[in-house]
């Protein structure tokens, strides 16, 4: 009789609320989820709700920056089971005028928000080639589509993201691994955002301003896992029906 492996979903950039919500989702369905942020304390209450729910979770320290860390994190990923699903999903979402705009600034941002990913989706398909299926996903911004004002570091960032989410889909679908890129066209509804937006416009503000729920996102990450291989979809934006656009 063949082992039957666990099903393994890995998360690059596991924060408290995309990355948690994708993990929760994943994790409902039985898979094996293996988590890495900077600072794997940070990921303890999440691992406790998982857990107690009946469900399998590591968590890793990780700088996706580093090839190595990266390459290390995929290689215990792919230890646990079956590797389905990574899910590069590293912000890096910064403001700043263009002539305030430092070199490191520049560079940080790039590192994190498309050089990274780069880091991640190949070591994905180097793992995923040889067992013939996976899914590899990008989480993008309104930043991968169009640069705003005192988004040049971000925005480049982003676009060089989907260009390589892009340029893999092409070169791995036909190899049956799915290469998505998520366009997160909106606020998420976060502390940090709710507080910006209050600190902004006021306290009427936050119930005028629309805003994602994670878990809706992380429901759109697991339909698009689920697509047959015959209607693939390789790029989606979403929004909440209020948002312009």
């Amino acid at each position: 009789m063949h082992e039957v492996r666990p099903r393994v979903c890995a998360i690059v950039g596991a924060g408290d609320y995309i990355g948690a919500a994708i993990a929760r989702r994943f994790a409902k369905e039985g898979y094996t989820i293996v988590a890495g942020r900077r600072g794997a304390e940070k990921l303890g209450s999440l691992r406790q709700e998982i857990e107690a729910d009946g469900g399998c979770f590591l968590a890793k320290s990780l700088d996706a920056r580093s090839e190595e860390a990266v390459e290390g994190f995929i290689d215990e990923a792919s230890r646990q089971g079956n590797l389905s699903i990574v899910i590069f999903n590293v912000g890096g979402n910064v403001n700043f005028p263009i002539t305030d705009t430092t070199e490191r600034v520049f560079r940080k941002v790039w590192q994190m928000a498309c050089y990274a990913g780069f880091l991640t989706g190949r070591s994905a398909a180097r793992k995923m080639l040889p067992q013939g299926a996976g899914s590899i996903f990008f989480t993008g911004a309104t930043a991968s589509m169009r640069g705003g004002p005192g988004y040049a570091a971000f925005a480049s960032a982003k676009f060089g993201l989907r260009g390589l989410a892009q340029a893999m889909a092409r070169e791995l679908g036909p190899k049956n691994i799915h290469v998505a890129h998520l366009v997160i066209d909106s606020a998420v509804d976060t502390e940090w955002v709710r507080a910006l937006i209050e600190e902004r416009g006021g306290p009427d503000a936050l119930s005028q301003t629309p805003l994602l729920d994670p878990a809706s996102i992380a429901e759109t990450y697991w339909m698009l896992h689920n697509q047959p291989r015959d209607c693939w979809t390789h790029e989606m934006d979403v929004r909440p029906a209020e948002e312009t656009f």
